[in-house]
């Protein structure tokens, strides 16, 4: 880490190694953060630390020249982690909240780490990167512990004989490996712990195996603060079609010592792990690349000013040829006096050659909730469009009411009426008596739910699903009702997951995981309801 800036975190201080617990003096441990009304400092006796009194125990006034030599500071907040992964229990502060003990650590490391914002420039930009490595150093400790906490939760299953409860002993299941299934589970719970989505949450375990149990050295840059997680994730990513022995050979020629990552960006970072993966198995990787073409898809994320991104993943030669005729019927069309850019007519070329129709409109079914007032009274509330989310009133009005221009053919809007309730905004829907939600339910709770219900999860509504499930006599109903995604529906079904809808202004859905720990989901507002 020599001449990285690992300084002391004040102007005043010397920069040139140390961390002196001097650099916030005005950091106080506030009281209230300790409920007994003391800073219990016999927590930390065998934390393992090499000090031996108190306050220089739990935080050492001075670091070594590795400002984290063997992630010393997480050992000081994680040193009950083993007892403390699942958050409940003797000593807890109830489900979904972690034990007192990990608590108070997580309370005093804050009120140590307060910002000096009185020190002059140079003491901010050591501050500053100071605060990147302890970053970075806790995103591999998080990794440590997403191994653990999947590894435990794996164990637990195979103990249990239920492989997640996904399969059972029939002729069918006979001779097969079920091991992949008793993780499942693992990565969602990782994922709500993390605030993240199912999916990244998946992907943040992937790389956390990997680097723990193959990638030392890549685990050793990320806990020193020369790789952050999102760069980690990329050599992680790129080494994926590798054998076990090829990745840890590839991670031994990156390792901080040759300084490959010293001072490189992403790309360049990409490039280097790439090319290093492509000398040791070069076979592996041409067979990736094919593989590649099965994962070819289409996707559509919001982007500013009512515009969106449509994304296609297509084999190289495929998407060449897509831009290439885009531009050169776009060029033809400016060549003959077209008044727009090439741009826009590369862009209304792809969506009138794909609904095949000039405006891209007609015969789609579009849902916007919007209030009568912005409809009809011009007022200001913003409606919702349903897929993508908010958008200004004046842009819905003109939606509804645009007529026939520039060669369009003329919008055909159906407009449904959304009623909601006065007080709480919820949509009024009906009952149905069937177990499968009726066309009319499926779509209000489309509307009201935009998206996939599980916290965190922004993937579209696959599925519309019971929150208690009908065979546990949840009836049929809006308020019993909450759009999933396939994956998320699937991961509600798992042992020790239980959901249900709570009171509140809006509808909102409590979560409970096999842990013990709750998160709550509540719904999107709709235009008019705050």
């Amino acid at each position: 880490m020599e001449g990285s800036g690992n300084s002391a975190l004040t102007g005043a201080a010397p920069r040139g190694g140390v961390l002196q617990a001097a650099a916030f003096p005005d950091a106080e441990f506030p009281f209230d953060a300790f409920p007994d009304g003391a800073i219990l400092f016999d927590e930390f006796e065998d934390d393992g630390l090499p000090y031996d009194d108190d306050l220089d125990a739990a935080f050492p006034a001075v670091f070594p020249e590795d400002p984290f030599p063997e992630a010393q500071f997480a050992g000081v907040l994680f040193a009950d982690a083993d007892a403390s992964i699942a958050g409940t229990g003797t000593g807890g502060r109830g489900p979904g909240r972690p034990r007192l003990a990990l608590a108070d650590r997580v309370a005093a490391a804050t009120a140590l780490l307060r910002a000096d914002l009185n020190a002059d420039k140079a003491g901010l930009i050591d501050q500053t990167h100071a605060c990147e490595n302890i970053k970075n150093m806790l995103a591999g400790q998080q990794a440590r512990l997403a191994v653990t906490f999947e590894t435990r939760h794996s164990q637990d299953q195979t103990d249990l004989g239920t492989d997640d409860g996904r399969r059972t002993l029939t002729a069918e299941n006979l001779g097969k490996d079920c091991s992949k299934d008793r993780g499942l589970g693992a990565a969602e719970q990782i994922a709500l712990a993390r605030g993240e989505s199912p999916h990244r949450g998946g992907r943040l375990l992937g790389m956390a195996k990997a680097l723990v149990t193959e990638m030392p050295h890549t685990l050793s840059a990320l806990d020193t603060g020369q790789l952050n997680e999102e760069r980690t994730i990329h050599v992680v990513k790129e080494t994926a079609c590798l054998g076990v022995e090829d990745r840890a050979a590839v991670d031994e020629e990156l390792a901080a010592d040759t300084g490959t990552f010293t001072g490189a960006g992403t790309r360049t970072l990409i490039a280097a792990t790439r090319a290093a993966a492509a000398r040791r198995d070069p076979r592996s990787v041409t067979q990736r690349a094919s593989h590649a073409a099965s994962e070819r898809s289409v996707s559509l994320r919001p982007a500013p000013d009512c515009m969106t991104y449509l994304t296609a993943l297509l084999p190289a030669h495929e998407g060449v040829a897509v831009y290439a005729a885009l531009t050169r019927h776009a060029d033809t069309l400016k060549a003959a006096g077209d008044p727009r850019s090439l741009g826009q007519i590369k862009a209304d070329t792809l969506v009138e050659r794909t609904t095949g129709t000039p405006g891209g409109i007609t015969g789609i079914d579009i849902n916007l909730v919007i209030t009568d007032r912005t409809l009809l009274q011009a007022d200001t509330e913003p409606a919702r469009l349903t897929g993508y989310g908010v958008v200004p009133a004046a842009w819905a009005r003109e939606l509804i009411t645009q007529e026939k221009s520039d060669g369009r053919e003329e919008l055909k809007a159906w407009l449904r009426r959304l009623y909601t309730a006065p007080n709480t905004g919820d949509l009024v829907g009906t009952n149905s008596r069937r177990r499968l939600f009726p066309a009319p339910l499926r779509r209000f709770i489309q509307i009201r739910d935009d998206t996939c219900r599980t916290p965190y999860c922004d993937a579209p509504i696959r599925h519309h699903d019971h929150i208690i499930p009908w065979h546990n006599d949840g009836p049929t109903t809006l308020a019993n009702g909450a759009g999933l995604c396939e994956a998320c529906n699937h991961t509600k079904e798992l042992p020790g997951w239980t959901t249900q809808p709570t009171p509140g202004p809006r509808h909102t859905i409590e979560l409970t995981t096999p842990t013990g720990h709750t998160y709550h989901s509540t719904a999107p507002p709709l235009p008019g309801t705050g």
